[in-house]
């Protein structure tokens, strides 16, 4: 099945999408396995561009590079893929004794809300899926390339595995749905069309960098005295998404992506150590959007990922109002004014 080459160059690039979990997921164990599963949107003008350049090295086990990143040489962030790589080897044979070189670049800045880490790896990971299809037929295979480079991007940053996928994408394991897998997302397909067109934009309130790592936020659902009641709650707030997305039901929608978004901080106060991500003025916008939902009955909503920036998620009929209350009302809440404008996107591609 798999073919290997003596000399080789070239390069692939691909363009990937951040996502945010409408069902979240926090807490994991084994190598990046979720312990309950989530159900994301895939964004659309939040991506990262990546080319992979490659070239056959010198050293015929290891994988050996360099990445940049916005044009300037990133030592952190490439010594991260580095370890990635070279861990993957058994999954992506094809990278062993491999020069590579990555120019990647992201659409958005960085603590802005925005998950750069889903976008990221999983711009990677199709980068080494495309490479692989010059070593194993099976890559050929459009629903198995997915599938790999979901699982692979699962490895490099749990979220990522979702940002393979157009629309929405589920991943972790569920009695719900026949096929889920904690290895890899799979595509969700049973939504109502408003969904396909929602909106995400991103009202940014801080864009310092997050005082704990999403990393260590996962590490310490370990001993969270409240984590196996959570879990029994996201499979039963799973259930109740996937009948309002079936239905169009927004409102019902929106209440569970807000529940999830607060449950979600509150497991972050009730952690040994406590640590607080949201500012005083993400608590004013989650007051102030409730506030004006109620007076003027329009289906706004927020989410919030691990920070503390508020996602504003409306449907695409009230673009013109939600965008004169972003610039009356809720851009003074927010560093500069600052509001990133996004919504549901038709996911990655190559360029």
């Amino acid at each position: 099945m798999y073919k290997k080459q003596k000399r080789m160059q070239g390069s692939v690039a691909w363009q990937s999408p951040s996502n945010l979990a409408i069902t979240k997921y926090w807490g994991k164990y084994g190598v990046q396995l979720p312990r309950n599963p989530s159900l994301s949107f895939t964004l659309s003008n939040a991506h990262t561009r990546t080319k992979m350049d490659y070239k056959t090295g010198q050293d015929k086990d290891a994988v050996n590079l360099k990445f940049y990143f916005e044009g300037k040489e990133n030592e952190a962030f490439g010594k991260r893929v580095f370890l990635f790589l070279n861990s993957i080897l058994d999954l992506a044979p094809w990278l062993r004794g491999l020069e590579l070189s990555f120019a990647s670049e992201n659409s958005f800045p960085h603590s802005s809300g925005i998950a750069s880490s889903a976008s990221g790896m999983s711009a990677i990971a199709l980068c080494v899926c495309s490479l692989g299809k010059l070593f194993d037929d099976r890559l050929n295979d459009t629903a198995y390339f997915y599938k790999l480079a979901s699982n692979l991007s699962r490895l490099g940053s749990g979220s990522a595995s979702r940002s393979v996928y157009p629309y929405m994408a589920l991943w972790g394991e569920t009695d719900l749905v026949h096929d889920s897998s904690n290895e890899h997302a799979i595509p969700y397909h049973d939504i109502d069309p408003v969904f396909k067109s929602f909106h995400d934009d991103i009202l940014i309130v801080s864009r310092k960098e997050k005082s704990v790592s999403s990393t260590a936020g996962h590490a310490l659902m370990d001993d969270n005295i409240y984590a196996d009641k959570r879990y029994e709650q996201a499979e039963q707030r799973l259930d109740l998404l996937m009948a309002a997305l079936r239905t169009g039901d927004i409102p019902q929608f929106g209440k569970i992506a807000e529940d999830e978004a607060l449950t979600l901080h509150a497991l972050m106060m009730c952690s040994n150590p406590s640590y607080i991500l949201m500012e005083a003025e993400s608590i004013s916008l989650i007051k102030k959007i409730r506030e004006i939902r109620q007076d003027t009955k329009l289906p706004i909503y927020f989410s919030l990922d691990a920070g503390p920036n508020i996602h504003l998620l409306y449907p695409d009929e009230i673009v013109d109002e939600v965008k004169q209350l972003e610039k009356d009302v809720f851009s003074q809440f927010c560093v500069d004014g600052l509001i990133i404008e996004d919504q549901v996107g038709s996911g990655p591609k190559p360029f």
